[in-house]
């Protein structure tokens, strides 16, 4: 038994498709200053030996640090944990499957089919057979309330027409003067008039009857609702009826209120709706989950008290590190890099040139959400891609054979998958694979099941053809098409946006990058391939360096001009010490706070806005907003509107605390000053029959084992080089160096 000090164990664990993922740390017993890693790879799904695979993970993790036997399904002691964080797909895949939780939509009177009928979008205008997507509400109750805009933003004279308001916002001055003014109040109408949020003066025409909408709430609730999304007009601005429908909600018994000007606090009533509804149909069911996490372990780990044990979770906008902690990035050479994953259910696709890339609006499964996340462009070919012969086509994915039962070799009966591919290839060995499978969760790949399973689809593309192909062609057929598959979000992130693919460099990882990479970095024309040590784990690995961050944002409704400027950079100024008091709470203060302001701008007349980031205009340091938005519209659209205004929608401050100031020198600093020393044969562990495009079996192919190799030494392909949890092909020309961190891969040609 090992004596570990308390709240010393920190764990991240990535659940993915196929596999969980999961890195921990501990200090090392015998230099407490320096801390010793452990690496976990399990089944995302066994049901048959654990009900949930981070649980057993951690369990695993816990046994291995305290030499102690922990029986599974007894609940974990978190007294030795300091953190655990966790990245899940479970939301993503309950709105895939539509498995979230039933709900019922509240929404303005009179929009009660606004979100049904959408934004007219028809991304399949040729398709004889449409199938839209259902709402994902099961209910719909209008409200009657009704508020309205005071005057409109695209009149030429808003300004000087506008209500004004005296210094604190709280009076009128002046009413509206502009077209549609009553001639005797101040507006177009009666109403009580309020100063909204972004600024717009609102004219509340109805206010709800509580009594009635509380009688409405009532009966949903006795039918069994319990979720509850609410949508009102113009409740970015104004979000006073959607906060007291809310708090009756509360009161009546609802667990899960979703007002969308809580959640989304935006201009365009259908996605701020649609976001709403999502997060009523899907996080009932994360607080399941997490409820069923928290289960397998003691009462400390939930009660969330300065002494216990944190539990964390990525966000989809990554918790972002800057360019300074991203050790693939070099801010001196600048060498824009593809991010590779290349998983068991699919490959994700994303590119880092100083920053990363961040969408607002991504849409799933036909349903459009609005909230900040990476951009990363997906495709349904992993190693679980299932593997078919249709209609005279070799076909990868999109079916993909999941952990439950998972390729053939799996031994549980599964299908013809990516991953029998290589394994029958050589480019997985089953004596080097981690043994995890069959019912006993210790036997190795089975290469025999994959055989029988080729062979009978080579029998029957044989028969269609004249020339017989052997298997070996075959097999490396379908690996071609599922490379031509991974390539294709790599080309929609470069080259369909004016970028030359064959200048980046290509950082590999995911459970089946190393059997890809060289061959996927060869059809793109990349000469650069960057493997990290971990990089089989790499998003559990990349739990433990996620920043903390933490954001703001408020409405806007202003036309950018130098008078709006000032006003705006108030406004940021505001959210700015609001973001740093939160992060300073968190722990983050100092040169360890990083921010971002930013303004969601547009052209007057079009409904297309960019959140920018602002140019530091020389000298003074000023922040030039409207430069940044032209440089960002005309790279995206490739033309201005020169003769339009500008009008900010949305007002935001993004704050990153920093887990590392840095992460060390960057690969390349290091490549360069390294002393390379060739790898001969003899230091192979064994050698292994290969299979190369261009070259065929090349039965001697030499095997290393990545602990065995130092830095500095350098492996010429065909090569193996192989861990516990990843193998790396390296094709023939190609040239592999250890450094401290990565495999540094040049291809030859």
């Amino acid at each position: 038994m090992i004596e570990v000090p308390d709240r010393s164990i920190r764990i991240c664990a990535d659940r993915g498709g196929t596999f969980c993922d999961v890195h921990a740390s501990y200090p090392d017993p015998g230099n407490p200053n320096e801390r010793k890693d452990i690496i976990v790879k399990l089944l995302s799904q066994d049901t048959a030996n654990y009900s949930d695979a981070p649980t057993e993970g951690i369990r695993r993790v816990l046994e291995i640090v305290t030499g102690e036997t922990i029986p599974r399904g007894s609940v974990l002691d978190t007294s030795k944990i300091d953190y655990i964080r966790l990245s899940t797909t479970v939301a993503t895949n309950a709105l895939l499957e539509r498995k979230g939780h039933r709900h019922a939509l509240l929404i303005t009177k009179g929009f009660k089919d606004l979100l049904l009928i959408g934004n007219q979008s028809r991304p399949r205008i040729f398709d004889l057979n449409i199938r839209r997507p259902s709402p994902l509400y099961s209910e719909v109750i209008e409200v009657d309330e009704r508020v309205t805009l005071v005057g409109y933003t695209s009149d030429p004279k808003s300004e000087e027409n506008a209500i004004r308001w005296d210094d604190d916002g709280s009076s009128i001055q002046r009413g509206y003067r502009g077209p549609g003014w009553d001639g005797e109040g101040n507006a177009e109408g009666p109403g009580d008039i309020v100063r909204g949020i972004s600024g717009e003066a609102v004219r509340i025409l109805k206010r709800p009857d509580l009594d009635l909408v509380r009688h409405d709430l009532q009966r949903l609730y006795d039918t069994g609702y319990r979720s509850l999304a609410i949508v009102l007009v113009h409740s970015y601005t104004f979000p006073e009826h959607e906060i007291q429908i809310g708090k009756l909600a509360r009161e009546v018994g609802f667990t899960q209120i979703s007002e969308s000007s809580q959640l989304l606090p935006m201009i365009k009533m259908v996605p701020r709706g649609v976001s709403s509804t999502a997060d009523a149909y899907l996080t009932p069911i994360l607080r399941e989950y997490l409820d069923g996490f928290f289960h397998g372990f003691d009462a400390k780990l939930k009660d969330g008290r300065i002494k216990s044990p944190r539990v964390e979770f990525m966000g989809s906008d990554g918790g972002l590190l800057d360019l300074n902690n991203f050790s693939g990035w070099d801010a001196d050479r600048k060498y824009p890099i593809i991010g590779l994953d290349v998983g068991g259910t699919s490959t994700d696709v994303s590119r880092f040139d100083g920053r990363y890339e961040v969408v607002y609006e991504t849409t799933t499964a036909g349903v459009t959400i609005q909230s900040p996340q990476l951009d990363i462009n997906t495709v349904a070919a992993g190693g679980g891609s299932c593997l078919t012969f249709r209609n005279g086509l070799f076909l990868a994915g999109p079916e993909s054979a999941g952990a439950q039962p998972g390729p053939a070799c799996y031994r549980k009966g599964g299908p013809l998958a990516v991953t029998d591919a290589n394994l029958l290839l050589g480019r997985l060995i089953p004596d080097y694979f981690p043994k995890i499978f069959g019912q006993s969760e210790k036997e190795p790949l089975d290469s025999e099941a994959s055989r029988v399973a080729f062979e009978k689809v080579a029998k029957e593309i044989n028969e269609r053809h004249e020339i017989n192909l052997d298997l070996d062609e075959i097999v490396y057929g379908f690996i071609k098409v599922a490379n031509e598959t991974m390539c294709r979000p790599i080309r929609a992130l470069t080259e369909a946006r004016g970028y030359s693919t064959g200048k980046h460099v290509l950082a590999s990882f995911g459970g089946a990058g190393g059997q890809h990479a060289c061959e996927i970095a060869s059809l793109l024309g990349i000469k650069t391939i960057l493997i990290h040590r971990y990089s089989s784990i790499l998003s559990a690995y990349g739990l433990a360096l996620a920043d903390r961050a933490y954001e703001l944002q408020e409405p806007s409704s202003a036309f950018y001009s130098a008078q709006t400027r000032r006003n705006l950079i108030v406004r940021l100024d505001k959210l700015t010490n609001d973001v740093k008091a939160e992060l300073k709470h968190q722990g983050f203060e100092g040169d360890r706070v990083k921010v971002e302001r930013m303004l969601n701008m547009r052209f007057e007349g079009t409904d297309t806005a960019l959140m920018v980031l602002p140019n530091e205009n020389d000298g003074d340091g000023t922040e030039d907003f409207e430069a940044a938005f032209r440089r960002v519209y005309k790279a995206e659209f490739g033309f201005l509107l020169d003769t339009k205004s500008i009008i900010v929608d949305d007002v935001k401050v993004r704050g990153i605390g920093k887990t590392f100031d840095h992460l060390g020198e960057s690969v390349y600093s290091e490549i360069e000053q390294l002393e390379k020393h060739p790898v001969t044969r003899g230091r192979a562990d064994s050698t292994y029959s290969v299979y190369f495009d261009k070259v065929g079996r090349v039965a001697d192919t030499p095997v290393f084992l990545l602990d065995s190799l130092g830095v500095g030494d350098e492996v010429t392909g065909p090569a193996m080089i192989i861990d516990n949890t990843q193998t790396i092909v390296i094709v023939p020309g190609a040239h592999a160096v250890l450094t401290s961190k990565h495999l540094y891969i040049t291809l030859g040609g």
